[in-house]
Parts: structure tokens; sequence; C-alpha cells
């Protein structure tokens, strides 16, 4: 089988599957006689990926494989293919998805000690319905409370391979765009039940995209301009991820 053979296979998977594909998924596209080695399907997918430069198309690589979606400076253009505005999260679920990441394991009581409320459950319950964390264990404390952490699909929403490839929350600080897979439509979540003690470190205010659904942390007009803006903005098209099994 020739190397353009090859690299054109792998690009009708990858558009055809909807979800990233892992090594294994992409060799078991070939009977095993011509099945080639993963180190020929690495190469090739480089090849792809090389291909896709200066074009609209880009190949990423999630922790779930590899998947081809449409850059992020498009997005604006082709999410007027949905012309239905999805709901927005708020900013506690996202503060509360930002400490999980950034902090896991994290019990729900540290989440309340950073952000100075109460974790509401349904927020957790929500996040957890998405695929984005999960119960990884439970501290040795009295009463064992259970450590929450992030999932594979958590990766694969955010075009991410690891845990690593996070920015930094300086860099988090100087966006003024998340850019995640697509905008989908989720459950209406109630926000945090208290006001935030007086002082309260929030720490994490600039990771939120908006905060006009459910949120009653409030800060200046100015930031909500900000986060508004972002909300508006449209992510790329990505493929949907595969269930979560990390």
């Amino acid at each position: 089988m020739s190397e353009t053979q090859l690299r054109n296979i792998l690009e009708a998977a990858l558009l055809a599957a909807g979800r990233p594909l892992a090594l294994a998924d992409l060799a078991a596209l070939f009977d095993e006689a011509d099945r080639p080695a993963n180190t020929e399907l690495r190469t090739a997918l480089a090849a792809l990926a090389q291909d896709y430069e200066g074009r609209a198309l880009q190949l990423l690589e999630t922790a779930s494989g590899w998947r081809v979606q449409v850059r992020s400076q498009f997005a604006s253009q082709v999410s007027r293919l949905w012309p239905e505005r999805p709901q927005k999260y708020s900013r506690a679920l996202l503060e509360t998805l930002a400490l999980i990441a950034y902090r896991q394991p994290i019990t729900r009581a540290e989440i309340e000690s950073v952000r100075g409320v109460a974790v509401n459950p349904n927020i957790v319950r929500t996040l957890t319905e998405r695929g984005w964390i999960r119960v990884v264990g439970v501290r040795d404390v009295p009463g064992h409370p259970e450590l929450l952490g992030t999932t594979r699909e958590f990766l694969d929403y955010f075009g991410l391979k690891s845990l690593d490839q996070m920015p930094t929350l300086a860099e988090l600080k100087a966006m003024t765009e998340v850019s995640p897979q697509l905008d989908l439509p989720v459950a209406a979540v109630a926000d945090d039940a208290s006001e935030p003690a007086a002082g309260a470190d929030h720490g994490l205010d600039d990771v939120a995209l908006d905060d006009d659904t459910l949120d009653s942390d409030s800060d200046s007009a100015g930031d909500d301009d900000e986060l508004d803006a972002a909300a508006d903005s449209k992510p790329g098209l990505v493929a949907a991820p595969r269930d979560p099994d990390c």
C-alpha cells in the first residue's frame, strides 16, 4: 500500500467517524494481511497534519486519539450552520470545573474553601452528566469525602492530549476567548445557594465564559462585558468525543 493511499484512508475514516480515533481504531480499518504498523500510522498521520497546514482543517491528537476539526479562526462563519443560540454555562459551574481540573483530586469542601460559597449539587451533577468529571476516590479523613477529578472526555472536549497541556493560571488570566469544541445545550443549573464571604478569594474568575444564566457571584461591569464577548464567540467544529474511560 502506498503512503498516499494510506493517508487517504486515514483521512476518510477521521472525517466519517464523528469521534476521535485511537491507533487501534485506525489499524482495524485494514485486513490483517496488510495492516500497517503503529509507526507507519503515526508517519501517515504526521503527513496528513502537514497537508492541512494553511487550510481550514487541522488534525489534532486528544486523549482518546486523533480527530479532524475546523480551525478556530473560521468558527464564527461555521457557527452560522447552527442559528440557535445554545444555553450558556454559569460562572459558578466553570469556576468549579476549573478548580477540579487544576487541583484534582479535590473534595467539595476544598472547592467551597477556595470559592467561598457552597457547591451546588446541581453543578456537580451537570458536570458528571456531561462526562467531564468523576469520583476518583475518597480522602482518608473522617467522613471519607469523595475526591473529584476530570475524565478523558474532558480532555477530548477541550482539545487536550493530557492535563500537562492545560494553560497555566497566568495564561488563563490573559485569555479573552475560550474555544472548546461546540457550544452544546445544557440543562439549566441553579447557582450557588449563598453569596461569597467578604474578601473570599475566587482566583479563577477569568476562566468563566458567562454569568448571565445562573451566577450570583457578580464582578464589575467591565468584567461582565468581557465575559459576554467571550461567550458570544463560537468555538470551532470538531468530532464528538468518545465515552470517557479514565
